[in-house]
């Protein structure tokens, strides 16, 4: 069932430009909100950085939720006092009518989202980091196909071993790990699973549970790992910033999905986390510092460091982050160094 959203506002004045979030020089005058937009690609094309929109929109108290527009919607810049500033209004008709304070209901599911989440949406379900091995090896496994198959599938009872949460209803079912350690340190940061299905508890008997596979990745077997549903729901709105620590350096290890190169929408993952202060949102500026041996000389001279691009976090952990590229203008790497932006 959709639930209507009412808001009080329809974007009068968004926000004064100040210094932290310049507009570009060849921003244009208005555009025109379309489906398939998100908020960073359309603050794109007015700020020199993107991601710094919450900064600009929060100067304005009286808007419950700046984040919330929708295709049709018209964002125009105008001028105030010499000062540019961004509108946003709804377009009907081809013709631009500016609203004051009104209510208005919309459906949630159409307002544009802040980032491409289905870039994110279907990792998530699939990749989670744990703290050591040792939480895996712990976990309850299967023990038996309820069918008296070898392998289960989604819609299939299975029979599972071991010592369970009694509150939980919802597992995970997973196979693999890789461990990463910290490249500069060799501290060890976590352990990345990967999931083959979802379960939900039917009932419990001493240490054997019945459960019924709700989803599969790919096919259940015997000896799998059960890990209790992280609780933790993919937001769908997300309000970007900088890092509270101004020094803060990491790096990227791994990208997800087996490329060798890095790009737009990749997901990554990184050795800073909760601990270095970051949160779902935060922003981290990418920078190559290439090495080259000085022909006169012989030596390996290293380069003044380069920014390449931006990440935005998603998913933060003790240790590491789940990140996503949100900009690049070169191919990325594994080993290139993140800053506060």
């Amino acid at each position: 069932m959709k639930k209507a959203l009412l808001t009080a506002f329809l974007w009068s004045l968004v926000a004064q430009v100040w210094a932290a979030a310049p507009f570009r020089d060849d921003r244009p005058e208005s555009y025109t909100v379309v489906k398939g937009d998100t908020l960073w690609d359309i603050s794109a094309r007015f700020l020199e950085n993107p991601w710094q929109w919450p900064e600009v929109w929060s100067l304005n108290p009286q808007i419950n939720n700046p984040h919330l527009i929708y295709p049709g919607d018209v964002v125009t810049l105008i001028y105030v006092e010499g000062k540019p500033r961004l509108t946003v209004s709804r377009g009907e008709a081809g013709r631009t009518i500016r609203l004051g304070p009104k209510i208005r209901s919309t459906p949630l599911e159409n307002a544009i989202p802040a980032i491409p989440l289905d870039a994110i949406s279907s990792f998530l379900d699939v990749s989670r980091v744990i703290s050591g091995p040792e939480v895996l090896l712990s976990a309850p496994y299967i023990l038996a196909n309820g069918q008296e198959k070898v392998i289960s599938g989604a819609g299939d009872t299975v029979y599972v071993r071991g010592n369970f949460d009694k509150e939980a209803s919802a597992y995970g079912a997973y196979r693999g790990q890789k461990d990463y350690r910290d490249p500069r340190t060799g501290e060890y940061l976590g352990t990345m699973v990967q999931s083959v299905g979802a379960l939900n508890v039917q009932r419990i008997t001493n240490d054997i549970a019945t459960m019924h596979v709700t989803r599969a990745n790919e096919e259940l077997r015997v000896g799998d790992r059960l890990l209790v549903s992280e609780e933790r729901r993919l937001a769908t709105s997300f309000y970007p910033a900088a890092p509270k620590g101004k020094d803060i350096e990491g790096t990227i290890l791994d990208v997800i999905g087996g490329v060798s190169q890095i790009g737009l929408y990749n997901n990554v993952l990184i050795n800073l986390g909760a601990r270095e202060g970051l949160e779902d949102g935060s922003v981290l500026a990418i920078f190559r510092q290439n090495t080259i041996r000085d022909k006169k000389t012989g030596e390996i001279v290293r380069l003044p460091a380069v920014r390449v691009g931006h990440i935005m976090v998603f998913r933060t952990y003790e240790k590491m982050s789940f990140a996503i590229v949100m900009q690049a203008s070169q191919p990325l790497h594994t080993g290139d160094v993140l800053r506060a932006p």
